[in-house]
């Protein structure tokens, strides 16, 4: 069952979506965290009712731009070293629900090199706007 038809608030909505966007930044609590970059991948949906995101003229400005996506982590990542997942992931989803058309949104965060055993460790979050 796809998340869209089990909450009604998000029928009649597009869902935009950033996959595996994979960033070197400065995050993590122990030591040896804090003198390197690590990967972390970021996936984002995004929810827009379909009445604000349909264009009539086949022109950007009539949608959410996915550019908004990839240009916020980067903003978010370059103030500097941040510690935990939760808080990286926390601030990606205030930034995507403070754009107007944005009802809900799910954002999720991952570290894929931490353990040799496993494809990785993260956090997910998923918020609808009231």
């Amino acid at each position: 069952m796809n998340l869209a038809s089990s909450i009604p608030d998000l029928q009649n909505c597009r869902r935009l979506f950033l996959r595996n966007y994979d960033i070197l930044i400065n995050i993590g609590v122990h030591d040896f965290e804090k003198k390197a970059e690590q990967h972390v991948i970021v996936n984002i949906d995004l929810y827009v009712p379909l009445l604000h995101n349909t264009p009539q003229e086949d022109e950007l400005h009539e949608v959410v731009d996915y550019d908004f996506m990839r240009e916020t982590i980067k903003e978010i990542v370059s103030h500097g070293h941040i510690q935990l997942q939760e808080t990286l992931c926390d601030e990606i989803m205030k930034k995507m629900l403070a754009h107007p058309l944005v009802i809900a949104a799910r954002v999720s965060t991952e570290k894929p090199d931490v353990y040799p055993d496993c494809d990785g460790v993260g956090i997910e979050v998923f918020t609808i706007k009231k």
